[in-house]
């Protein structure tokens, strides 16, 4: 391909999300809401903007930002955080497990959905969006319990999303009377190798980086880490995301010569991120969303009330406060392409009902990617959460860093 048409693309795309960055300052709106919006403007459902090829760029966009963010949630669980907010995230993140799986399930089963399908796409409505939730936390300068909680739960609540996809994967085979064995030793491959590469990659890390520069690792040395992790994960068909994520809590627990462990990953992000989320609109197929019919509704209706009732339930066995109760469900609604992934190995073990998963699939995530950030944001401010309005407990000379990654 030319390489005139990639750096154009690229040159319009940047500008494009400082524009979208500035609107969002000025509007309140979630920036990435706006650039999902302008990537569908500019992208296949829009305006054609992006030329033919340049789209590929997304595979490897994304698997960047998602590796990169994981390495960051990785950082919501040290062990100080998880003393403090261990019981909400693990009370909350199973709750809204559980209450997926049930809801759902039971929801699309009662409107006729067979039951081995609607268990299947109840395991899909597990999923969250950590770049995008971890993006809205960042941009509302978000400090204090509820957002610390919400960092831990986006990090633990994809690696339980992918141990019960794998678990209902085995289940729906049992169910449709096809062989399960062979999925039990993927699932199995998946978790473990991802554990593994975490902590192949974590351990030495950990040990070895912030050693050049006292205290901080280097943006190379981040960096390499990250695309380690990435690479490993592609090479061996295992989770980036739970591998990346091990291998930053490794990192954050057990380098205690590092003072700021993951500052040069936060200076990096922002830019891979800008693209993700542009590229990302610019891939949706909207009509995806007139697909979707009744079925289509009455999962999105039955994942938001899973959701609601799911982080009440977990709050409130956890004894957080009422604002905590009523806003944690809503705030972890927006999902994302881990949801897509999902539904492209369901569709492949499962043909027969493959375009059925996909269009549901890929219309709902859509639907959740525009509405479920503004629903973030709204919850961390009604929470007390946003705009630093809880930072009293940290100095404020940390502020300067956040602003770093946008300039």
């Amino acid at each position: 391909m030319e390489l005139a048409p990639i750096f154009l693309t690229l040159g319009g795309l940047f500008l494009a999300g400082l524009a979208a960055d500035l609107l969002a300052r000025r509007t309140r709106l979630p920036r990435v809401t706006l650039l999902l919006a302008l990537g569908v403007i500019a992208g296949h459902s829009g305006l054609g903007l992006i030329p033919d090829g340049v789209d590929t760029l997304f595979s490897f966009l994304s698997v960047a930002a998602l590796t990169l963010v994981a390495f960051l949630l990785g950082n919501a669980l040290t062990r100080d955080k998880l003393r403090l907010n261990g019981r909400l995230i693990l009370a909350v993140s199973l709750s809204i497990a559980a209450a997926t799986i049930l809801v759902v399930t039971a929801g699309l089963w009662l409107i006729g959905v067979p039951a081995a399908l609607a268990l299947l796409l109840a395991a899909i409505a597990c999923a969250t969006a950590p770049a995008a939730t971890h993006d809205i936390l960042r941009e509302a300068d978000a400090e204090g319990r509820f957002a610390d909680a919400i960092r831990g739960i986006v990090a633990i609540d994809d690696a339980w999303g992918l141990v019960i996809f794998s678990l209902v994967l085995v289940t729906a085979a049992g169910l449709t009377g096809a062989g399960g064995a062979g999925l039990m030793t993927h699932a199995v491959h998946d978790i473990l190798g991802a554990l593994a590469i975490g902590l192949l990659i974590g351990l030495p890390g950990a040990a070895l980086t912030g050693r050049i520069s006292r205290g901080e690792p280097l943006q190379a040395e981040a960096l390499g880490l990250v695309f380690l992790t990435a690479g490993l994960c592609e090479w061996l068909g295992v989770s980036y995301l739970l591998a990346g994520m091990v291998a930053g809590a490794v990192i954050a627990n057990f380098a205690s010569h590092h003072e700021r462990a993951f500052h040069e990953i936060e200076h990096v992000q922002w830019p891979v991120m800008l693209l993700f989320f542009l590229m990302a609109g610019a891939v949706l197929e909207l009509e995806q969303l007139l697909a979707l019919g009744g079925v289509g509704l009455a999962y999105v209706a039955l994942r938001i009330l899973a959701r609601l009732l799911g982080g009440w339930t977990g709050a409130t066995l956890a004894g957080a406060p009422p604002p905590t109760r009523r806003w944690i469900g809503p705030a972890l609604l927006p999902q994302s392409g881990v949801a897509v992934g999902m539904a492209l190995v369901a569709a492949e073990e499962f043909p027969q009902w493959g375009p059925q998963i996909m269009t549901l699939t890929v219309g709902t995530t859509v639907l959740f990617e525009l509405i479920g950030p503004p629903v973030t944001r709204l919850a961390l401010s009604r929470a007390g959460a946003g705009d630093g309005a809880e930072r009293g407990a940290k100095p404020k000379a940390q502020a300067p860093d956040r602003a770093a990654p946008e300039a």
